[in-house]
């Protein structure tokens, strides 16, 4: 099944002109609300096994609302963790073209909530640089607290699969000697969703064959198979539980493949009105439009 989280204009309450959030389920008629009727959000629903429960709910229900009259909020809107992969597919390493073997540990960094947006809402490209990157992936949603899980249990710790355009402002990347961070996090700069799809979709097999593209604009820019992973899903989940205590709603960003706009000559980096899609076999298609943003007197 689908979850999602969303806000909705028509349902704000009587003492504030703000949308109230809430999730639920999202079928081919529309959307279940099920956030008011389970008293709690998505992550609380996760954290305390619930979602078979809302699974069970959502199927004896019609839809409260329609696609088009919600707003889409990151599936989990309050993540402990965003722990991001870099360089997991066998081409990747290659693409750097600096002569260095692939790593015997998968490389890690972090994101902030709000360096990311919802399906449908706008990516920002910042007045300090004009090297927007995309960057598409597959991500795993955290069911279930856990340290050192064996790779043998791994898929059992997976609440369901979203997906992540991975924004990157390109030259912030190296502005020291080994930080990536300060390039993954500028506010607004990548987008995840639309929904989460729950693990029962998936079997072993299947996480280690999906395919994930980019397109920009409709033109293909990544494609690739998880099956090309130099690190695959039940791996990651194995090792960061090595020192991480991963916790329901975590969410771990499982790298890009090839193709992102830093690799071509001349680079081909994102510009307002560009309209990037990364589409993952069995989850769906995110889809965000770039805008500039704009500065306000009272940041300075």
């Amino acid at each position: 099944m689908r979850f999602l989280s969303f806000t909705n204009g028509n349902h704000s309450s009587h003492h504030s002109s703000q949308p109230q959030s809430s999730w639920g389920a999202i079928t081919e008629e529309g959307i279940i609300d099920l956030g008011a009727r389970m008293k709690c959000d998505f992550k609380q629903a996760i954290s305390s096994d619930r979602l078979n429960e809302a699974q069970e709910l959502a199927s004896g229900l019609s839809p409260d609302v329609n696609t088009d009259e919600i707003t889409y909020l990151p599936p989990v809107a309050n993540p402990e963790k965003i722990a991001c992969i870099g360089v997991n597919y066998a081409d990747r390493n290659a693409e750097y073209k600096d002569g260095s073997k692939a790593s015997k540990f998968p490389s890690l960094f972090m994101r902030t909530p709000d360096s990311l947006v919802g399906h449908g809402h706008h990516l920002l490209r910042p007045p300090e640089s004009d090297q927007l990157d995309y960057e598409g992936e597959i991500v795993v949603i955290i069911g279930k607290e856990g340290r050192r899980i064996s790779e043998d249990n791994a898929f059992d710790y997976i609440a369901g699969l979203t997906i992540m355009n991975e924004g990157t402002i390109r030259d912030w990347l190296r502005h020291s000697k080994f930080n990536v961070t300060q390039g993954k996090n500028f506010y607004h700069s990548g987008s995840v969703g639309p929904w989460m799809v729950t693990a029962d979709e998936f079997t072993p097999a299947i996480y280690e064959d999906m395919i994930v593209k980019t397109r920009v604009n409709g033109e293909e820019r990544q494609q690739d198979t998880t099956d090309n992973m130099t690190f695959p899903i039940k791996y990651l989940i194995a090792y960061m539980s090595q020192f991480f205590n991963l916790k329901p709603g975590d969410m771990i960003a499982t790298g890009t493949p090839n193709g992102a706009g830093a690799r071509f000559d001349p680079p081909r980096y994102l510009k307002p009105g560009d309209v990037v899609e990364v589409e993952v076999e069995g989850v769906g298609i995110l889809s965000n439009e770039v805008i500039d943003e704009v500065i306000n007197e009272t940041d300075n």
